[in-house]
């Protein structure tokens, strides 16, 4: 019987997120803190006699998910002839601005390369992992990163303390496409520069920001009410995360409610050198 390989597959919050301009690639130049949480899927992998996916979202289960991708390209890459057996158990919500599907491509990544015994460092694997997306590559860092570019460019960081708080889910979801393209640069106060929030963030005077609220909110108006609803809550920071409908909350609250949200428990996480996160 071939080993199987459990890995958490984590979510992530954009603590700021600030967008630079329009590329002529039609992508924005961003600049943002990318933290990995404890809010997480689980991949199971496991070498088998041919390829398998399975989700427990039925509707995942397609060529183009990306933990699919990710092992293509991982064989295209390595020239490897292996085959694997994956099943993605959904926890994290989709299309919530908080990276699930890009965390998974990661984790296969690295799923699949501790299978075969780390035949390749965790570099090529994220240099691989650009041709995924842009925020894949994140993950395979240590899960603390400012990223700029549109998103693929890392420069490792750390958090004095860990944050903890709650994601709040509203019962919607919001296209990633639609947000930017609704993202008016005119509108976008360019008051606080992004290498500022980074410092605020390492010593411990955190300035939270994301410029693409106001382009969500245009698309979404109710998003903007359960803002100032969860503030009511009794939070002291709420701020969506990523392109939405997701929000984290700080503050301190045991067991938040609100009609219509789902809340997530969440504490920032790190990952070793050599290890996945655990």
């Amino acid at each position: 019987m071939k080993k199987t390989l459990n890995l958490l597959s984590p979510a992530k919050l954009n603590l700021f997120f600030r967008v630079l301009a329009k590329r002529s690639d039609g992508f924005h130049e961003i600049a943002s803190l990318f933290q990995a949480i404890n809010l997480a899927d689980e991949i199971s992998l496991r070498l088998c006699e041919d390829d398998h996916f399975t989700c427990t979202l039925p509707s995942l289960e397609n060529p183009s998910n990306l933990v699919v991708k990710a092992r293509d390209l991982f064989r295209l890459k390595s020239k490897r002839n292996f085959h694997v057996d994956i099943r993605l158990k959904k926890k994290i919500p989709i299309r919530a601005g908080l990276g699930a599907g890009s965390s998974n491509a990661a984790t296969t990544l690295w799923g699949i390369n501790q299978l075969l015994d780390f035949p390749f460092s965790v570099e090529t694997l994220m240099s691989w992992a650009e041709e995924l997306g842009a925020d894949v590559s994140f993950f395979l860092s240590k899960g603390s990163a400012y990223c700029t570019g549109k998103g693929e460019i890392l420069q490792e960081t750390s958090l004095p303390s860990p944050i903890t708080g709650f994601v709040a889910k509203p019962n919607f979801d919001l296209s990633t496409s639609l947000v930017y393209k609704h993202v008016n640069m005119h509108l976008i106060d360019n008051g606080i520069d992004p290498k500022d929030a980074l410092e605020s963030f390492l010593f411990s005077t955190p300035k939270f920001f994301n410029d693409l609220e106001k382009a969500a909110f245009h698309l979404r108006p109710q998003m903007h009410k359960i803002k100032l609803d969860l503030k009511n809550l009794g939070f002291h920071t709420v701020l969506m995360t990523g392109s939405g409908s997701s929000f984290f909350c700080l503050g301190d609250l045991k067991q938040p409610k609100l009609t219509n949200v789902i809340f997530f428990p969440f504490v920032s996480i790190q990952r070793n050198s050599n290890t996945w996160y655990s």
